[in-house]
């Protein structure tokens, strides 16, 4: 019964996260190396930011397949999950297109511009 729960559980962060992060592995991949994305985020301790670095790892996450996924990966799964339904919560008002909000959801794998 607990492997069930733990299988479920499995299951239901794969699918939050494949509901969460709209964009292509090769998508983020092209955004995370322009000026925009680089240009925002908090750095923890002047390098790279935390969403850039995140990013980058959901590059790797979508890639792998679901069978070699290991809980530190489904971990921050459940972590771009948060951040992204936190982050949508907080949309600007008018045009979205060229702001920090929408580059920061997008190191995080969520152009909020993109139709599904």
């Amino acid at each position: 019964m607990a492997a069930e729960r733990r299988h479920e559980g499995r299951d239901d962060v794969q699918e939050a996260f494949a509901d969460a992060v709209n964009m292509t592995a090769g998508e983020l991949e092209s955004w995370l190396d322009t000026e925009e994305s680089k240009s925002v985020g908090q750095s923890d301790g002047g390098g790279e930011s935390v969403g850039h670095a995140s990013g980058r790892r959901i590059v790797g996450l979508l890639r792998k397949k679901k069978a070699d996924l290991t809980g530190d990966d489904l971990g921050h799964m459940r972590k771009v999950v948060g951040y992204v339904h936190r982050h949508i919560e907080q949309r600007p008002g008018g045009d979205v297109t060229d702001t920090r909000w929408r580059y920061s959801l997008m190191n995080w794998g969520h152009d909020p511009l993109k139709s599904r």
